[in-house]
């Protein structure tokens, strides 16, 4: 049994789905981009022209294979840290998920997940996979899927998303997360942990937020 021990009780946010991206809506009304929102705009260049490479059609039904077999991993992820059942899923998330669940299992004294956090120095909000000890050390976790395997180098984006989460807690609860996890569960492949100190990262998040407040100036 996975054991709970929230540091304290956290509001909720109101979120909200515009034409420039998802925001959030904090306790003092403040409306706020969310995480993916501000990382995502230094990729769109990227997404744009391999949507033009492979075209729309296959575009679209690519990206909609992995969202579906992402949502679907990362809910018997939530599931079996909540200590609920998994029931009966569908077979490619349960083989991603028999996979990382050895990982999962180095996971307890669980504060938070699936919890919306915000920082106004920041200037961002969003909603944290996971929150917890890692191996004994408080870390922020993350779920993700990948159809291949993949290096640090290629995920700069996961690692900000991380290091912006717990910089979020440290600003809302007063205690410093050094510590940042992502468990990917990789298609027909081994899954891929990467353990990271979280003040490694801070200059690449802060570069995102940078390019994402210029791009929000000019348009």
């Amino acid at each position: 049994m996975f054991i709970y021990c929230p540091p304290k009780k956290l509001e909720d946010l109101k979120s909200e789905t515009l034409e420039n991206g998802r925001f959030y809506v904090t306790p003092d009304g403040k409306r706020l981009p969310s995480v993916t929102t501000v990382l995502g705009a230094m990729g769109k260049k990227a997404i744009y022209e391999w949507r033009q490479r492979v075209g729309a059609e296959e575009a679209n039904r690519i990206s909609r294979i992995a969202s579906g077999r992402g949502t679907r991993m990362h809910t018997l992820c939530e599931k079996y840290l909540n200590n609920q059942d998994i029931g009966k899923p569908m077979p490619d998330a349960l083989e991603l998920f028999r996979k990382v669940k050895p990982y999962l299992n180095k996971i307890n004294n669980i504060h938070y997940q699936e919890c919306a956090l915000w920082s106004t120095k920041l200037g961002m909000a969003g909603r944290v996979d996971c929150i917890a000890e890692y191996d004994g050390v408080l870390s922020v976790i993350d779920f993700k899927t990948s159809s291949r395997v993949k290096t640090a180098e290629d995920i700069p984006a996961y690692f900000a998303q991380c290091t912006a989460y717990a910089l979020m807690y440290e600003e809302l609860i007063g205690v410093r997360i050094d510590q940042i996890v992502v468990i990917m569960a990789v298609q027909e492949d081994s899954p891929i942990i990467f353990v990271e100190p979280m003040r490694k990262h801070i200059n690449t998040l802060l570069e995102y937020i940078s390019f994402y407040r210029k791009k929000t100036i000019i348009t």
